[in-house]
């Protein structure tokens, strides 16, 4: 015997359930991260797995993974069924890397913020946290990106 079909949700339902708005909803759908089909009267209807990647996301940008890199890792997940705990772990062992990256980023920025607050230096050429050892003004004259996303060299 097969196992009943389950109802979809419409997007108001989602929203209901997911705790998200109708258009971070949208925003998610045209951004690859979720997807839906039209029925007959041309309204969308998501599958009941959506709930656990919309769960999924919420939780990736809590921790500061960007959209991309959600995208990435769900284009890993199988389509017709929801993520599961294995799955999870998956998608968790490959942010660990980049969080840790993070968090040392930002423990050194806070423990050179503790060191240099009340200088007075004000000098991108000479700051330590800024610019250091003048790193932009070796690219030359002109806006520059001073932390690069990873994988992105400043031009």
């Amino acid at each position: 015997m097969s196992p009943p079909l389950q109802r979809e949700l419409s997007v108001g339902e989602v929203a209901n359930r997911s705790g998200l708005a109708v258009s971070a909803i949208h925003f998610y759908e045209a951004k690859g991260l979720i997807k839906s089909r039209r029925n007959a009267g041309n309204q969308r209807r998501f599958s009941r797995e959506v709930l656990r990647r919309l769960a999924i996301i919420k939780v990736a940008q809590r921790t500061g993974i960007s959209l991309g890199e959600i995208r990435e890792a769900f284009a890993t997940l199988p389509e017709h069924r929801a993520p599961n705990a294995a799955d999870w772990q998956r998608l968790s062992a490959c942010w660990r890397k980049t969080l840790d990256e993070r968090i040392h980023s930002l423990t050194q920025l806070r423990d050179q913020l503790d060191h240099c607050i009340g200088c007075g230096c004000l000098s991108l050429q000479e700051c330590p946290l800024r610019n250091p050892d003048d790193a932009l003004g070796e690219q030359g004259c002109g806006a520059r990106l001073l932390d690069p996303p990873p994988g992105h060299e400043a031009r």
